[in-house]
C-alpha cells in the first residue's frame, strides 16, 4: 500500500544503517590487530549504498518541468561492504612479535577521529529514520481517532 512507503523507505535506513555501525564498531575493536587469518594487519572496511527497486516516479505539484521530479519511497540497501587499500601505517617497535625485520609493525590504518565521527553520523541517520517511523505511527493513531 502506497501510504506504507515512508515506513518501508525508513526501515530499508535503519537496516543500513546498523549495518554501518556494527562495521565501523569492528573497524574501532581492530584498531591494533596486526596479524588477521589473511596474513598482515587488519584492513579497513567501509558500507557502500545504493539507491533500492524502482518506484514510480512523483513530480512535485509546483513543478513546472520534469527536472524537478524524484523518486520516492526507494529506500536503500547495502551493496558491499569494501575492504579499504589504503597502505597499513609502519610504527617502530622493535621489541613486538609481529615486527619486520628493521623493527616496524604493520598496523592498520585506521583513524580513530574519523571512525567515531562517520559512527555520529550514522547514529543519527538512524535515528532520523527511527523518528519517522514513529512519526508516521502517530499520524495512524490519529488519523483513527478521527475516523472514529
Amino acid at each position: 500500500m502506497k501510504m506504507f512507503l515512508a515506513v518501508d523507505t525508513s526501515a530499508s535506513g535503519l537496516t543500513a544503517e546498523r549495518l554501518r555501525m556494527d562495521v565501523i564498531s569492528h573497524n574501532i575493536a581492530n584498531v591494533n590487530t596486526t596479524r588477521t587469518p589473511q596474513g598482515g594487519p587488519y584492513k579497513h572496511r567501509h558500507v557502500l549504498f545504493e539507491p533500492r527497486g524502482q518506484q514510480p516516479k512523483f513530480t512535485l505539484p509546483f513543478s513546472t518541468d520534469n527536472k524537478l521530479s524524484n523518486k520516492v519511497g526507494e529506500g536503500v540497501r547495502v551493496v558491499k561492504i569494501e575492504e579499504s587499500d589504503v597502505p597499513p601505517r609502519l610504527e617502530y617497535r622493535p621489541d613486538h612479535p609481529d615486527a619486520d625485520k628493521n623493527g616496524y609493525v604493520h598496523m592498520p590504518n585506521i583513524n580513530i577521529v574519523m571512525e567515531m565521527t562517520d559512527l555520529i553520523t550514522a547514529t543519527r541517520a538512524y535515528e532520523a529514520n527511527a523518528s519517522v517511523i514513529r512519526a508516521f505511527k502517530t499520524m495512524m493513531q490519529k488519523a483513527l481517532q478521527i475516523a472514529i
